[in-house]
Order: C-alpha cells, then structure tokens, then sequence
C-alpha cells in the first residue's frame, strides 16, 4: 500500500529529481511532487513523497527527518490526509454571496 509523506523545509532550487534520488536509497518511490505557487510557479518549500509499502515509509521517516538536503535541514513525517476544499462562491470582504432579500 502507497503511504504519502511530508517533506517540509526544503530549499528552493531542490528538484524532484534531487528528492526522488534521496528517498529511493530507502525503498522504491512511487511519486515525488514539489508544491509550487500557482502565480508565480516558484517551489514553496515544501513537496511529498509516496513510498511503496508503509515500511519502507517509516524507514524514509527515521532515517531522513533532520537530514541535510541542498544546505537545508529537511523535516519528514506521514502526510495528513488532504482537507476537502471549500466549495464557497464569492470573494469580497465576506467571502461569499449575499442574496438581496436579506
């Protein structure tokens, strides 16, 4: 089963490639994504990482948590599951419609 970690801390010009390079020395990686801005497509620092079995995740966790990637010390731990987005309209100060019947 695919289990899905954080990789928090990193520097700016670390690469997938960079990542999917350090993760793979501790089981096979299934996937390596680097968050960006969406405006200006810049890394935020942070990415996951998926590991093909749980162990091989607790594995990666142990063993790279405080490591040194590109002068960085970077963090590892389980990624939480993914929040549902909002699916509210609008913008404005309120952040949402107003009906004028109200």
């Amino acid at each position: 089963m695919v289990k899905k970690l954080y990789v928090g801390n990193m520097g700016y010009d670390t690469t997938e490639d960079a990542l999917r390079a350090l993760f793979a020395g501790v089981g096979e990686v299934e996937s390596v994504t680097i968050i960006t801005d969406r405006r200006s497509g810049r890394p935020k620092g942070f990415g996951f990482v998926e590991m093909a079995t749980e162990e091989e995740a607790q594995a990666a966790i142990s063993q790279l948590n405080g490591t040194t990637l590109d002068d960085r010390q970077i963090n590892v731990a389980e990624a939480r599951p993914q929040r549902p987005r909002s699916d509210r309209g609008g913008g404005g100060r309120r952040g949402g419609r107003r009906s004028w019947d109200d």
